[in-house]
């Protein structure tokens, strides 16, 4: 996304601020109405910027089109942007600016579990609202945060035994980032692989700075497994898929991954680099329902181009969305009337129907199973409908527990 001043103005907080057009507002019925603000922290630049960039445009177009609809409880939405730019100080920074100049009602962001876990405290600090729309590890149990994106219970157990039964990947081979999101999904991974009676055989982490994959090529190939695993992230681990194409190859070693893709990386290698890597999924492009076509028609119109969107993209659109039914439901933006409103809060988007479980704040949706074809995109396999978030619910319960705050993580 663009953010340019045709959309944008800075402000003295350090924050860019995009508001609907006089005449959306007008039309809308919002003009001189006090807004509501959504504040937004997201890697614009820097090194992981390939998984952000997609979901700012998701969480404007998602701003815009509630001020076109009415805005919310009759108010119009104001998004201030912070860039955090790939490092977790600004988070920190950002964050507490959002709180505290910014008098934000909700934060939408963040990418890593680090930048996550730098954040969630300053939230509970200024008794905010923390949407993190990622992908992540599962077991934080925090009411002030909730998570709209996919969890080992969700992802895993539904890639894994499809590996394992329909392809054979009993021997597994696990190659992580080094950081949390890395660490403790390799843990998710090894406790599904060995209940579904499979092996894995070694785990090796990953500064995210790393692009030489060349001594674990050889470990692997010297372990021979029937699978290896990928829970690698950010722009340069990018470079083990044109590495591992290059020398082992999928067609003598299957390639699974809980990461590729929503980075838009198969955009950007080859037809054979990118072809046959198995994913799991909340949403892709290439989803045959209608919904998903739609979506991606409006969102490619929305940034003037026909890229590839992606499913950070829309996890930007989704968490503004589902925000919004919890503020309607809850009938004020504050943070603590939308918490309580949060249980059962539905909407119906791109990759199914997304439904907020109230016990841990935390997203049952469809999962989808798909592999990287030859033109920069993906075929879907399978789809497991309506996930629950069943190793984050084993571990927590804000009915009980409202003041928890753990993140829990699984035993090995």
């Amino acid at each position: 996304m663009t953010l340019n001043r045709r959309q944008f103005m800075r402000t003295a907080s350090g924050a860019l601020v995009y508001a609907s057009a006089a005449s959306v507002l007008r039309s809308a019925g919002l003009k001189g109405e006090e807004p509501i603000k959504v504040a937004n922290v997201l890697d614009q630049t820097g090194g992981l910027n390939i998984y952000s960039l997609k979901q700012i445009s998701g969480c404007a177009m998602g701003v815009e089109d509630l001020n076109k609809a009415g805005g919310l409880l009759g108010r119009p939405i104001e998004l201030l942007f912070y860039d955090s730019q790939s490092n977790n100080q600004f988070n920190s920074q950002y964050a507490t600016q959002a709180f505290v100049r910014g008098k934000a009602h909700v934060l939408q962001g963040g990418i890593t579990s680090s930048s996550r876990e730098v954040m969630r405290p300053i939230v509970r600090k200024f008794g905010g609202l923390f949407f993190y729309n990622s992908l992540y590890e599962g077991g934080v149990c925090d009411r002030r945060h909730v998570s709209t994106g996919m969890v080992p219970a969700q992802q895993l157990e539904a890639l894994v035994p499809y590996v394992m039964g329909e392809h054979g990947g009993k021997r597994g081979y696990i190659l992580a980032a080094d950081y949390n999101y890395g660490h403790i999904t390799a843990k998710w991974m090894q406790k599904i692989i060995r209940e579904n009676g499979g092996e894995d055989l070694a785990v090796e982490f990953f500064p995210l700075d790393v692009t030489n994959f060349a001594p674990v090529i050889s470990r692997i190939q010297a372990a021979k497994p029937d699978v290896v695993w990928s829970v690698l992230v950010g722009g340069a681990h990018m470079a083990f898929y044109r590495q591992y194409e290059a020398t082992i190859g999928k067609k003598n070693l299957m390639l699974a991954s809980t990461t590729y893709g929503v980075g838009r990386e198969q955009t950007e290698l080859s037809a054979d680099e990118a072809e046959g890597i198995l994913i799991g999924t909340s949403f892709v492009d290439d989803l045959p329902s209608p919904a998903a076509k739609s979506f991606v028609k409006k969102f490619q119109a929305w940034e003037g181009n026909s890229d590839y969107v992606g499913e950070y993209g829309e996890y930007g659109y989704r968490g503004i969305m589902l925000w919004a039914e919890a503020v309607r439901k809850a009938g004020s933006p504050e943070p603590d009337a939308v918490i309580a409103a949060l249980d059962g809060v539905q909407y119906d988007g791109a990759g199914g129907l997304y439904t907020i479980d109230g016990k841990t704040n935390h997203t049952t949706m469809d999962i989808h199973v798909v592999r990287g074809n030859r033109t920069g995109s993906f075929d879907l396999i399978k789809s497991f409908g309506q996930r629950p978030p069943k190793d984050t619910q084993l571990v927590c319960d804000l009915d009980k527990n409202p003041d928890d705050t753990t993140q829990y993580e699984p035993e090995v």
